[in-house]
């Protein structure tokens, strides 16, 4: 996959973001990174994160469950419930 190390995380897809934040995951649980820049890359991983929940939270409100009358022929869909 294309490297997105400085990409606007707007624009990347599900899957480009969570690329990204294993690899910001790995390299602060290896502990060799400097201070400085283990900050700028954990502030990153939190909109990676962010991203990744926005991107989760439409692809939830877009899934619909089929409805079927008494029987058990489909009649259409409604919103999944999801509470």
């Amino acid at each position: 996959m294309a490297d997105t190390k400085g990409a606007d995380v707007k624009k990347l897809t599900f899957e480009q973001a969570i690329e990204e934040l294993e690899s910001i995951v790995s390299k602060l649980e290896g502990g060799k990174v400097p201070l400085e820049e283990s900050v700028a890359i954990y502030e990153r991983g939190e909109a990676l994160k962010r991203r990744c929940e926005e991107l989760l939270s439409q692809a939830e409100a877009r899934v619909e469950k089929i409805t079927l009358d008494a029987s058990g022929k489909p009649t259409g869909t409604e919103p999944l419930d999801v509470n």
